[in-house]
C-alpha cells in the first residue's frame, strides 16, 4: 500500500493486475492521449508490469501506482510519479478507466499520490505534462494547483508537450 484516500486504496502494482493494465493501456482514450504501449495480450502486459516504462522508476522508490475501489477492491486506474531525466523533474500521471471519469477520483489519487511524493519521497518539485488538446488532462492540473509554465519537447518527434507546475 502507498497511500489512500476516503474512497480509494493506492498500491504498486504487481503481476496479478495484467488483465487489468491490458484493458487499461488498450482503451481509445489511453491510446490516443497517452500513446500506445505495445501491450497485445496478458503476457504482454505482465511483462510491461515488471519492466516497462512505469516499473523503471523503482529504484527511485516510486512509479505509477494501481487504483482500486476502497469499497469492493475494483480497480479503476493508475496514477503515479515519473521522472524524466531529460526535464529533470518527476511529473504526476494518470489514466482511468472511462466509466470512472467525472467522479473526481482522478483528483483524488492525484493529490494523494502528490502528498506522498512531498512528504514521503521529498520530491520538491512535481509537474503535469499533457498536450496542449488534451483539455481534460489542462483541467486537472489547474485544479491541481498548477499553471502553464512552457512547452517542452519529450522527443526528437514530439510537436511540443505543455508542462505545468
Amino acid at each position: 500500500m502507498i497511500t489512500e484516500t476516503p474512497r480509494l486504496r493506492i498500491r504498486e502494482l504487481t503481476v496479478d493486475d495484467a488483465e487489468f493494465i491490458f484493458g487499461l493501456v488498450n482503451e481509445p482514450s489511453f491510446l490516443e492521449h497517452i500513446g500506445d504501449k505495445g501491450v497485445r495480450n496478458l503476457e504482454d502486459a505482465r511483462q510491461f508490469i515488471l519492466e516497462g516504462p512505469w516499473a523503471s522508476h523503482r529504484d527511485r522508490g516510486y512509479g505509477q501506482f494501481l487504483v482500486e475501489l476502497k469499497e469492493g477492491g475494483d480497480p479503476i486506474g493508475v496514477c503515479g510519479l515519473l521522472f524524466r531525466e531529460s526535464l529533470d523533474v518527476s511529473d504526476i500521471g494518470c489514466a482511468f478507466l472511462p466509466q470512472y471519469w467525472r467522479h473526481g477520483f482522478a483528483y483524488e489519487a492525484a493529490c494523494a499520490v502528490m502528498e506522498y511524493g512531498r512528504s514521503t519521497l521529498g520530491i520538491d518539485k512535481i509537474v503535469g505534462l499533457t498536450s496542449e488538446e488534451n483539455v481534460a488532462s489542462i483541467k486537472a492540473m489547474e485544479k491541481l494547483g498548477m499553471s502553464f509554465e512552457k512547452m517542452v519537447k519529450m522527443s526528437d518527434d514530439d510537436p511540443g508537450t505543455a508542462l505545468y507546475s
